[in-house]
């Protein structure tokens, strides 16, 4: 059997996310999900799924393996999680927030340990609302497509940020 190529470098813009077992089970521990399908080949559910499966949240880990992942700690660079502040730029200049408003997930192909996806993104709708409370409401999307090493679409992530105008008393 001839050897199997390397897989080529990706797009710019783009990177790669090694579906691992380990890191599958750890993601499912950290969840506190004990179902068998994330981690044991020989229980009936995972030998009819063609085996172990990722749980349908795992390409959130994907930051980690984002060279451009603003949140990750990096030497020499200041941590937004360091605890010294807040964890975020302000997002305008009335002293507004951006917030995680909503994720939206669709899944066309489960991801198995050994999996490689090719994850890129890409900006989607915008819109504005106001609120009496956090004045102008600027809604942006952001599509995130994970492309397995097969050239299967596996995951759709849309995820939805809001900057408010000026920041909203509790």
């Amino acid at each position: 059997m001839p050897a199997e190529s390397p897989a080529p470098e990706p797009a710019a813009g783009t990177f790669r996310f090694p579906v691992e077992r380990g890191h599958i089970l750890m993601f499912a521990r950290a969840l506190g999900d004990d179902n068998p399908i994330y981690f044991d080949e020989d229980h009936d559910d995972p030998r009819r799924r063609g085996g172990v499966v990722a749980p349908p949240t795992f390409v959130a880990a994907a930051a980690q393996f984002d060279p451009e992942w603003p949140y990750r700690p990096r030497p020499g660079v200041e941590w937004n999680g360091s605890g010294r502040g807040p964890g975020f730029a302000p997002a305008s200049s009335g002293g507004g927030t951006s917030l995680h408003a909503e994720q939206h997930y669709e899944f066309h192909v489960p991801l198995h340990p050994g999996d490689v996806l090719t994850v890129s993104r890409e900006a989607g709708k915008t819109w504005a609302k106001h609120s009496a409370r956090g004045g102008a409401l600027r809604f942006s999307e952001e599509i995130t497509r994970f492309v397995n090493q097969r050239g299967e679409l596996a995951v759709i992530a849309r995820r939805v940020r809001v900057i408010t105008e000026r920041a909203v008393a509790p």
